[in-house]
């Protein structure tokens, strides 16, 4: 392992720093808005924006790459990244910060698309899984790291922004001083929604659902701990729970979704995220429980749409993987589009509950469907599925793309591997 990281450290150094500014930044706009008195349906649409920036982002940057070049792209996106979260603290209207967060998602989306090529052409075939699963964790860590930077500082003021571009802006060192080669860029063209539905119906509905649950943890958390009295540092532990809960039960239950019928895996999941929701609803403002509550539903999170794409992955030939991974990439950005919103106008109505209400109904709509759709196909067989690799929802499609290769050569060569070892006779 430390063998395959010495060719990519400098890469994922940077990408942590992303992440710890880029993570600080989630939970402050919860933070300051409440400050700056912004009711919740502001903070959703603000929220929303990002996503909207993510989605518009990962069509366009492809195409910005193969006009002028990794450097000049990832550089120039760092540096609108930088000065847009330093702008947050200049202006406080709720339709600048929409506008900012637009931005930012935009930057994100082509600094992802740019980091994964690097990443992607620095692996191969033997490494690219090792070197994923790192990728991964980096993204991780630097989230989590992220809540504990919050504490040093006072919301209040403009600190924490500066703090977090200065965070992005040395990111760009380690990765643009020690990445040489250039990658092509070969994004596929999603496939579209209507034949990746026809494809795999709980894929696509699943992911959907999922996109609602991921951008209203991430994006509404902090609101949430807002409304009900938490201090700093408790929102900061309250969204680090729910990252933690994804790093520590993302390989259980990737294990197990090589062994069973991965719809009972996504229901199982889903119906404890569920669980976790309502156990978050009757926990009101005791601290322990809530952050037992989100580790659980965060936990539940992230695997879920690993789980999505390496289903999606079971009925598809290898050839149609790369359209459908962006189409799902697509579909989970239409999801974490509209979750915000639709929290918001449940907070505004029913106040701070309004926010476990949503990620419960959701959780529960992804179960009831899975175990609809049990009843409308067989079950593909376990020897005969994708592997799965955890892949984090804030990726590109590159990494999913990169990912649903790797996975496909993992199970054809364990097939080919389990063939071999059968008896000649087994075989004919």
């Amino acid at each position: 392992m430390f063998q395959v990281l010495s060719g990519v450290w400098a890469l994922l150094l940077g990408i942590v720093l992303i992440m710890l500014g880029n993570g600080m930044h989630f939970t402050l706009i919860g933070l300051r808005g409440a400050i700056e008195g912004f009711s919740a349906t502001e903070l959703a649409i603000i929220t929303s924006g990002y996503f909207v920036g993510f989605l518009i982002g990962a069509r366009q940057s492809p195409v910005m790459i193969r006009r002028v070049g990794h450097v000049r792209v990832f550089a120039a996106l760092g540096s609108f990244m930088s000065a847009g979260l330093i702008a947050f603290t200049l202006l406080p209207e709720p339709w600048v910060w929409t506008l900012l967060r637009i931005l930012i998602g935009f930057c994100m989306s082509g600094i992802y698309v740019a980091a994964e090529s690097w990443l992607n052409n620095a692996a191969t075939n033997q490494t690219r899984g090792k070197v994923l699963s790192a990728y991964m964790m980096a993204q991780t860590l630097g989230i989590i790291g992220a809540q504990g930077l919050l504490t040093l500082g006072d919301t209040g003021t403009a600190a924490l922004f500066i703090g977090a571009s200065i965070l992005v802006s040395i990111s760009f060192a380690p990765i643009l001083l020690s990445v040489t080669p250039v990658p092509a860029v070969d994004v596929a063209r999603p496939m579209s929604l209507r034949k990746l539905f026809t494809s795999s119906p709980l894929g696509t509905v699943g992911i959907f659902l999922l996109g609602c649950i991921y951008a209203t943890q991430t994006g509404m958390g902090a609101v949430y701990g807002s409304q009900i009295g938490m201090s700093t540092s408790e929102i900061a532990l309250f969204i680090a729970a729910l990252f933690a809960g994804a790093l520590v039960l993302q390989y259980p239950i990737g294990w197990l979704s090589d062994q069973i019928d991965r719809r009972r895996l996504i229901f199982g999941a889903s119906l404890l995220g569920a669980l976790a929701c309502a156990a978050g609803w009757f926990a009101g403002a005791g601290l322990s429980a809530l952050l037992a509550a989100a580790f659980l539903a965060g936990g539940m999170t992230t695997p879920l749409y690993a789980l999505f794409l390496a289903y999606t992955n079971d009925f598809l030939a290898a050839e149609d993987m790369p359209s459908a991974s962006g189409g799902l990439v697509f579909t989970f950005g239409l999801g974490a589009i509209s979750g915000p919103l639709a929290t918001g106008w449940a907070m505004e109505t029913m106040g701070p509950v309004g926010f476990w209400l949503v990620l419960g109904a959701t959780f529960s709509c992804i179960a009831l469907y899975s175990l609809y759709r049990m009843t409308q196909r067989a079950a593909a067989p376990a020897s005969e599925t994708e592997s799965y690799l955890g892949v984090l929802p804030t990726s590109s499609a590159v990494a999913v793309e990169a990912a649903g290769a790797w996975a496909a050569e993992q199970a054809e060569a364990s097939r080919d591997e389990e063939q071999d070892t059968l008896p000649s006779a087994s075989r004919d």
